[in-house]
């Protein structure tokens, strides 16, 4: 780590220990739990992710930012801590500094996560779901920083692909103009978040956290190349097919128009709408995804150690 870094990095007794003995590390985000879940869903969730992680092998690392400092690897009063606090500050690659500079409690973004894991040494990172091109992006230019972090930063960030409300098509374009490849995990076809399928092929495809593996240690070879995109289709029994998403996401995008929704605040505006449109099923669906991801994270970082 650099010298810059070293005063503004805690990493908690278990991280640190697992670091030094060359043990996988996965890093985690942190909005899932204060803008992404209600309470006390997002801790349980959290928690059962972590745990997932611990049984491939690994140890999980939850990322955040508080009292001034970037958190890496959260103890359970800590996570606590962050999912009852008010006003926690979403932060992306432009908020990062505001709120270790104020002191405010910050969660961290796919971006985020990914520029501070690389400052704490960790290669992989599981999430839910990237950002990307927002649906009328022509007009609004609302393109996420997640997309620029992936083609500058080394690491390799497991998802379901980019969330479905996103225009992917635009996305993927995105990515390939950055240098970023976009891997499907034992499929051709690129998922799409809730759903297994999004009717795109997949850039590339690879089948064992082995084959990932050797391309992570390829790209290490390499230098100023960025990050690595792993898509993850959700498991089967959990997924919400793609027509039926379309018409929940089709609803809520619509909402937010109406109401004047911009920014970093349509995503957690239009999840929560599809919330309420599913009767809650596609929060199972995106609890189910991330522990995916997490397992999968866990078996890709044990290849790297």
């Amino acid at each position: 780590m650099a010298e810059a870094y070293r005063d503004l990095i805690v990493f908690n007794g278990e991280v640190d220990d697992a670091l030094s003995r060359g043990k996988p590390v996965v890093a985690l985000e942190s909005t899932i739990i204060t803008h992404g879940m209600p309470f006390p869903k997002n801790v349980e969730t959290a928690r059962r992710v972590e745990a997932d992680i611990r049984a491939e092998g690994a140890i999980p690392a939850t990322i955040a930012l508080m009292d001034g400092k970037i958190r890496v690897g959260l103890d359970d009063a800590e996570l606590d801590r962050l999912a009852r606090a008010e006003s926690v500050m979403k932060c992306s690659r432009a908020d990062l500094t505001f709120a270790l500079s104020t002191g405010c409690f910050g969660a961290t973004t796919v971006a985020a996560t990914m520029m501070a894991a690389h400052l704490a040494g960790l290669k992989v990172f599981a999430t839910g779901g990237i950002g990307g091109v927002h649906k009328g992006a022509e007009q609004s230019f609302d393109v996420s920083a997640d997309l620029d972090e992936l083609g500058r930063t080394p690491v390799c960030v497991v998802s379901a692909g980019a969330k479905a409300l996103l225009d992917i098509p635009k996305t993927l374009e995105v990515l390939e103009t950055r240098g970023v490849p976009v891997i499907a995990f034992g499929t051709e076809e690129l998922p799409a978040f809730w759903s297994r399928a999004s009717g795109l092929k997949a850039p590339y495809s690879l089948n064992s956290p082995a084959e990932i593996g050797a391309l992570l240690k390829m790209r290490d070879r390499f230098p100023d190349h960025g990050g690595v995109l792993v898509a993850n289709p959700v498991p089967e029994d959990a997924e919400i097919p793609q027509e039926e998403m379309a018409r929940y996401i089709d609803t809520a995008l619509g909402q937010a128009e109406k109401n004047g929704v911009r920014g970093k605040e349509v995503t957690p505006y239009v999840l929560g709408a599809i919330l309420d449109l599913t009767n809650g099923r596609s929060l199972e669906t995106n609890i189910a995804l991330v522990r995916n991801n997490a397992r999968l994270a866990a078996r890709i970082a044990a290849e790297l150690v």
